[in-house]
């Protein structure tokens, strides 16, 4: 199961609603953060999360809207004796823009991380799951990123049963290396397993049309995706180089995608009301992210 919160949905400025972007991603023991704007550690606070438990951070790029929390999570993570390496990974130039955020900020205690300049394709492989990046297209360099996880092999109890196979170790060497004997007969995992399909969730941070959202958006059972502005303003995304909920939603529909959720909308919406009603116009699984919003992925 994936669990989503999103921390902060507003665009270049925040509201009294919206916290700058950062999007708080759960997978069993990982944790992640997807963005971290200005204000995130209190996003964090109120969300209940613990940020010692952080071990990765993901930027699309760095605009402040997007990184500008970084310094003051920093400091937190050095006050209570982070006991983790933070990994941080971002565009080019990565690794020696948090080195000289270090430099500048004089942190009372500091941290071990380990920055990194991503490029397209995989970011990071685990046993369980894949992150990959896909270069969008911005006023300054950005990605988009992609977690998928890997299928995995489920042991049906009843087949077991029915072929008289006890449960015990044998089971675990069995998932591992596809067969094995068992009592003088040859077991697959074909016999007694199905394949459950990993989830995948795609984020398409600040952007203007271009190939990869659809590569990011491709089959993915949930896609976050950045909607900054309604079709009346549609001159202005393209000019600014950022989404309407409509585009979005277009995105959505020619990709399989599942289910949609818009989110880092301009300051000058009071509501998401009208991006939202545009965006269901198209394609209906669609939902407008608001702070402290909360999405499991089953």
């Amino acid at each position: 199961m994936i669990e989503i919160i999103f921390l902060g949905t507003s665009a270049m400025a925040p509201t009294k609603d919206r916290n700058h972007t950062s999007i708080f991603i759960r997978r069993f023991k990982e944790y992640m953060l997807f963005d971290c704007g200005e204000g995130t550690q209190r996003q964090l606070k109120i969300a209940g999360i613990s940020p010692q438990k952080i071990s990765n951070i993901y930027l699309s790029h760095w605009h402040g809207d997007h990184m500008l929390g970084l310094p003051g999570l920093v400091q937190t993570l050095g006050a209570n004796n982070y006991d983790k390496t933070l990994q941080i990974y971002g565009p080019n130039h990565t690794k020696e823009k948090i080195k000289t955020l270090m430099e500048t900020f004089p942190f009372e205690a500091s941290i071990d991380y380990e920055a990194k300049d991503v490029k397209e394709g995989k970011v990071k492989e685990t046993e369980d799951f894949v992150i990959k990046a896909f270069k969008l297209k911005h006023s300054a360099p950005c990605f988009g990123y992609r977690l998928e996880e890997k299928d995995k092999l489920r042991i049906i109890k009843k087949k077991l049963k029915e072929k008289g196979i006890e449960e015990g170790p044998h089971l675990n060497k069995l998932l591992k290396e596809k067969e094995i004997l068992y009592k003088g007969k040859k077991i697959t995992t074909s016999d007694i397993c199905k394949v459950k399909k990993g989830k995948k969730i795609g984020y398409i941070a600040d952007t203007g049309l271009c190939d990869n959202v659809y590569k990011i958006a491709k089959d993915v059972d949930l896609l976050i995706c950045e909607s900054t502005y309604a079709e009346e303003h549609r001159e202005k995304a393209e000019e600014y180089l950022h989404l309407t909920g409509k585009q979005a939603a277009e995105i959505a529909k020619a990709s399989n995608v599942k289910n949609l959720i818009l989110t880092h909308f301009s300051q000058r919406y009071l509501n998401t009301k009208e991006i939202l009603k545009e965006a269901k116009e198209v394609f209906e699984n669609t939902k407008a992210a608001y702070d402290f919003m909360k999405v499991k992925v089953k």
